[in-house]
């Protein structure tokens, strides 16, 4: 998920390109550690939503989120903006900031940190998920020059939030099901993309990720 500065009119690019190498000593690709951070900790939530371990309680994958996920992201986040990489920069803290915030938030109302009563814990997680709808669709709308492939994770992110914000709505176990479902989903096309990347890192030749919606 790396990006060299694209000179003008260039495509967008969050892995690097074998027709167009980053250079210079500051070249990288933080996507060798972002994006696995990134799946691991969306595993962990789809594990927890589909039940797969049905003893395991809902902070269970805190200690991944916290732990591995939000600080492998941000430390990919200072990695891409060193680099120049801006796009992935902002993709990897966006995203950092969600896993961390989630975080607080399970950890906060389980140990009463705000002064939230449980009544309020529904609502209180509604407003989490709605503000993160908005950021992701802008996200969503503001990338559209990437590779198509990133558009179709990013809105699997976007149904995962708004299956997440239902089911909490009807209070469904099909819909926490279909959360957990959605969340792997997400997860499967960031292990593509790692693979890719890990390809081209080696000396290979990345897999196709699909041409931008938006050329121009």
């Amino acid at each position: 998920m790396a990006m060299p500065s694209p000179a003008p009119k260039e495509p967008v690019r969050l892995v690097h390109s074998a027709d167009q190498p980053a250079t210079g000593p500051l070249a990288g690709d933080p996507g060798m550690l972002g994006l696995p951070s990134f799946i691991i900790g969306t595993v962990a939530i789809g594990l927890i939503a589909i039940g797969v371990l049905p003893t395991a309680p809902t902070n269970a994958a805190l200690p991944i989120l916290l732990a591995a996920t939000s600080v492998g992201l941000f430390l990919a986040t200072i990695w891409a903006a060193i680099t120049g990489q801006n796009a992935a920069a902002g993709i990897y803290g966006i995203f950092g900031g969600f896993f961390s915030s989630y975080a607080v938030l399970q950890l906060g109302m389980a140990h009463n940190w705000f002064g939230i009563s449980p009544v309020s814990y529904v609502d209180t997680a509604k407003t989490f998920l709605i503000c993160w709808l908005v950021i992701v669709t802008m996200l969503i709308l503001a990338t559209l020059r990437l590779p198509v492939i990133f558009t179709a994770m990013f809105t699997l992110v976007d149904v995962t939030l708004l299956l997440s914000l239902l089911q909490l709505i009807h209070n469904s176990t099909a819909l926490q099901k279909a959360t957990g479902w959605s969340a792997l989903a997400v997860a499967a096309v960031g292990v593509y993309l790692f693979i890719s990347a890990g390809f081209h890192d080696t000396g290979g030749k990345e897999l196709p990720v699909g041409k931008p919606i938006l050329h121009a």
